[in-house]
């Protein structure tokens, strides 16, 4: 099996219509934002979002395998002095579909610039919404996770005796910890809480994110060999990436100046995962697989 992308020229909610139902195993995109990159994609008033998004949540429902996650990296906009809903509101729509709103993340931006509105500061995060289609999908955590940190050495150094046992929450949330189950560790778990700069890189497009955003999410839900998503593929740096990390991938793009752009620079890579087999021992499937 080789490590392969395929990309698609066209509106996503067509052309995710040629990919075959449960076939992907991980989605990670980022759709133009409410009334943003209007001289690109024409721009999508905020109370007409979630109607324009619908029908593109479905396919990806489709397509997505039961063990599947679909990760949506969005950004409510300030309308008339407030935070707009429509975020919110595709949410809740999107369970309606079938979606499971698993988890949230977020993103932030380490190097925003500072500032200042009467009414607000400049932000520095974004979304990354998890959907699921089943309470069971896969995950390896052990992949992302982090140093303990400097903190271990006092922290850990003199134990009390309710840190030898699990200490329950005080709040009655049910949550407990036991603080000496961290002794011998030199790797956590990290948080929800994405701490990554702002691409500065010059890519050609308004909107690039950097390629450790969809990495960490690609290292936490996939595997080498799996295939990842992205049906508004923009500048490629998802499917850039995961060709990288020897994942397989598919881009849609609608703005024919970018699909051109990825698809020159974005080049064949044949990681073999296992032992090829010979011309007349592969399966149609198998044969299919190229860089288009």
């Amino acid at each position: 099996m080789k490590v392969y992308t395929e990309l698609y020229y066209g509106d996503c909610k067509e052309e995710l219509k040629k990919l075959p139902e449960n076939s992907v195993d991980l989605i990670f995109t980022s759709p133009p934002y409410a009334d943003q990159r209007k001289n690109t994609y024409g721009g999508i008033h905020p109370n007409k979002y979630v109607d324009w998004f619908l029908p593109i949540g479905q396919e990806l429902l489709r397509v997505l395998k039961p063990t599947g996650t679909f990760i949506l990296n969005i950004k409510e906009r300030v309308v008339n002095g407030e935070r707009s809903t429509y975020v919110m509101e595709l949410i809740l729509e999107m369970r309606k579909l079938g979606w499971l709103w698993t988890e949230e993340y977020i993103w932030h931006k380490k190097n925003s610039y500072p500032g200042k509105w009467p009414n607000r500061f400049r932000d520095s995060w974004e979304r990354l919404i998890q959907f699921n289609k089943e309470k069971k999908f896969n995950m390896y955590q052990e992949e992302v996770m982090v140093p303990m940190g400097d903190w271990k050495n006092n922290r850990l150094r003199k134990l009390s005796d309710t840190d030898k046992r699990r200490d329950e929450s005080k709040v009655g949330s049910g949550f407990g910890k036991n603080i000496s189950n961290w002794l011998e560790r030199e790797m956590a778990y990290p948080t929800n809480v994405l701490h990554l700069a702002t691409e500065c890189n010059n890519k050609n497009h308004s909107a690039a994110f950097p390629e450790a955003l969809p990495e960490w999410f690609i290292k936490l839900f996939t595997k080498e060999g799996d295939i990842v998503l992205d049906p508004f593929m923009g500048s490629g740096t998802t499917n850039f990436v995961a060709n990288r990390m020897k994942r397989n991938s598919i881009g849609i793009e609608l703005v024919q100046e970018y699909y051109e752009m990825v698809k020159e620079k974005l080049q064949p890579v044949e990681y073999y995962l296992f032992e090829p087999k010979t011309n007349y021992e592969q399966t149609e499937s198998e044969r299919r697989i190229s860089v288009r």
